[in-house]
């Protein structure tokens, strides 16, 4: 799960970050309508990720 986790995590940090390089709004910290839900994602990823690194044994 892990792996498949961080990878998602990685693809969802490299998508919002394509768009926001491109997108004037989302570069303020006001996303845009397409650019919202890809931070959410990345976000919502990340916490997911985190949370699996400190319950690791």
């Amino acid at each position: 799960m892990a792996d498949s986790l961080h990878t998602r995590y990685m693809a969802a940090s490299d998508t919002w970050r394509a768009h926001r390089k491109g997108c004037e709004p989302c570069q303020t910290k006001q996303p845009c309508e397409t650019g919202a839900p890809l931070l959410e994602r990345f976000v919502r990823l990340q916490d997911a990720y985190l949370t699996h690194l400190r319950n690791r044994p």
